[in-house]
């Protein structure tokens, strides 16, 4: 199991990095200061720190919820309970692309949004970096499956210092499509063509969420109680 710790974080990671919610905040603060004229150097600190405080606020996040499962011997539990938990939320997502109006379903709440939507018409690098913080705990409906399942694996396969190392790595996997989609629009791809793609994908970047949910959820069980 060791030997295939460091692969299925990078999976999980990927699967992960393909994410609807970050995407979509991403997109709206980038159409948002084009709109307010605000290009060039000044958009890319913007969304950079949104970016950034997304990575910090999830690293630091991953650091303390694994420190506590190691610290109160709970690793088999929560890996029990996390690899099934995350083979649930895939078969949500992958509900969501067929019959998205039906069911409980993992976005961002739509009372939640108003709350983004403030800080984005802010258009600072303060908001912005409110935003990326906010913008992590909202979005865990959607993305928080696979994260919760690599902290268990961390839990039960690695020390304090390699789970805090590998999460440097997951959590970099996790914003590299956040980056590309920021530099896409600072070298002149327009906000609304990129929009436009992230809506008529969304559902396929959902399936395919769920599929890598499901498949690493299958993988832990298996290797862990078979």
């Amino acid at each position: 199991m060791e030997k295939l710790t460091l692969p299925l974080i990078i999976f999980g990671a990927l699967g992960d990095s393909i994410n609807p919610c970050a995407f979509a905040v991403l997109i709206f603060i980038v159409t948002f200061l084009i709109a307010i004229r605000k290009k060039g150097k000044k958009l890319l600190s913007i969304g950079f720190t949104y970016i950034f405080m997304i990575y910090i606020t999830y690293f630091l996040a991953g650091v303390g919820l694994l420190s506590f499962v190691k610290q109160f011997k709970m690793s088999n539990w929560v890996y029990l309970f996390s690899s099934l938990a995350v083979m649930i939320a895939g078969l949500i997502n992958i509900k969501d692309v067929f019959f998205s109006q039906k069911g409980f379903s993992l976005s961002i709440p739509d009372s939640k949004k108003s709350i983004i939507q403030k800080y984005i018409e802010k258009g600072t690098i303060p908001a912005a970096m409110i935003l990326g913080i906010l913008v992590s705990f909202l979005e865990l409906p959607c993305t928080g499956g696979i994260y919760i399942a690599v902290l268990a694996l961390l839990a039960d396969q690695a020390t304090l210092l390699q789970g805090i190392f590998y999460l440097l790595i997951y959590n970099l996997i996790f914003i590299l499509p956040l980056v590309f989609i920021l530099l896409l629009v600072y070298f002149s791809l327009s906000s609304e063509t990129i929009n436009d793609w992230r809506k008529k994908n969304q559902k396929w970047l959902r399936f395919t969420m769920g599929i890598v949910m499901i498949s690493m959820g299958a993988v832990m069980l298996v290797i862990k109680f078979v």
